[in-house]
């Protein structure tokens, strides 16, 4: 069994490659290996630039530097196509497999904020992502979705059967999202200027956060009943209503926006927060909850979406337009310590659960019923 893999959305740089399907396929190539019999081979397929390696997986480097959409969609549609015959089986690892295909495949589905967000990208671009995407689950063997929510939008959306979706979460890197030292907790907020206390949101900022409704709950608060927020993340598309908003309800002393966040700083950021805050109304499933969780940082969530799956009984839910269930919420976790403890402890538990070998696990599970070996 040799089963070829497109990871080339791997990348090393810092931005959006290097966080959401980056990591996811990162740590999927880290655990498959391990998680499939043992004369099961695979190879990645990567970008002339690629130098990551994974055990028990041959990197295999396209001639083309596949670092642009449009060199990438060149490659995937007509290059792939002639490297895959000998080969049992192709992951196409985000959204999108040749139209062309030799083999049996199965696509990773991560969301469909293309579809219900379309005005986030070019329109030649949301076009082909679009229609690619629904060629590619309609014909593949199996579909993998990462979180139930998902899997729901992809049937309906793309008129595929539900018994065809596989549900694949990711895990959470529980050695680097962790419970860290007090001091050291303590020294980053001395460097970075922040209170002792304060809620937390990290983000892209654009519509689907759900950013305005949040600031709008949180202006309903006396002064003495809320803290300072962090609104952390890259300026996406459409954010000029968080900002109209912060200076509609005279934020501007309570609000702080440090941009973009790297991951080596994110544990930090998480345990130096009192609550971490997600009022997000679309997400394909919610890492920055669960990687909260995992630092021991109490999460209020909206009931949208995957969020639900992922915050469990561990965390609030509220309702994302309701700006008084927020501001009730907030009030809630501001006053009562004994909640926030027991939220720390479940939400670690929760967090537990997630692991990228349970990822891979239903990832090989897939690859059987794509060939029907049981």
């Amino acid at each position: 069994m040799h089963v070829t893999l497109n990871a080339h959305l791997l990348a090393a740089q810092v931005g959006y490659r290097s966080a959401g399907i980056h990591r996811y396929i990162d740590h999927l190539l880290s655990e498959l290996a391990a998680a499939a019999p043992e004369d099961w081979r695979f190879t990645a397929m990567v970008g002339a630039s690629n130098t990551q390696q994974y055990p028990g997986v041959h990197m295999r480097h396209a001639r083309l530097d596949t670092q642009s959409p449009i060199r990438r969609i060149v490659w995937e549609q007509l290059i792939q196509p002639w490297a895959l015959p000998g080969y049992d089986l192709h992951h196409a690892l985000a959204f999108v497999a040749p139209f062309v295909l030799p083999i049996p495949a199965v696509v990773t589905v991560y969301d469909l904020s293309f579809i219900h967000y379309p005005e986030r990208l070019p329109g030649a671009r949301r076009l082909y992502l679009t229609q690619a995407s629904r060629y590619t689950c309609q014909h593949a063997r199996r579909v993998i979705a990462i979180s139930h929510s998902t899997a729901q939008d992809i049937a309906a959306s793309f008129d595929i059967p539900a018994d065809k979706i596989d549900v694949a979460p990711p895990g959470c890197d529980l050695a680097h999202f962790r419970p860290l030292p007090l001091a050291e907790i303590s020294a980053f907020r001395r460097a970075q200027g922040l209170p002792e206390r304060f809620w937390l949101f990290v983000g892209t900022l654009e519509p689907r956060k759900n950013l305005p409704v949040l600031l709008e709950a949180y202006a309903k608060l006396p002064r003495r009943e809320r803290l300072p927020l962090v609104i952390g993340g890259d300026k996406g598309w459409d954010y000029d209503p968080i900002f109209a908003a912060v200076d509609r309800l005279s934020l501007a002393n309570d609000v702080r926006f440090p941009g973009y966040i790297s991951a080596e700083l994110l544990p930090l950021w998480y345990n130096a927060a009192e609550a971490f805050i997600y009022p997000s109304v679309f997400e394909g499933f919610g890492m920055p909850v669960l990687e909260a969780m995992a630092c021991g940082t109490p999460v209020v969530v909206s009931d949208a979406s995957s969020l639900p799956e992922v915050a469990g009984n561990a965390g609030i839910c509220i309702p994302p337009h309701e700006a008084v269930a927020w501001s009730d919420a907030l009030r809630r976790i501001y006053t009562d310590e004994v909640w926030r403890a027991q939220a720390r402890e479940m939400g670690m538990k929760r967090a537990a659960l997630f692991t990228w070998r349970a990822t891979a696990d239903v990832t090989v599970a897939s690859y059987r019923r794509a060939l029907n070996m049981g």
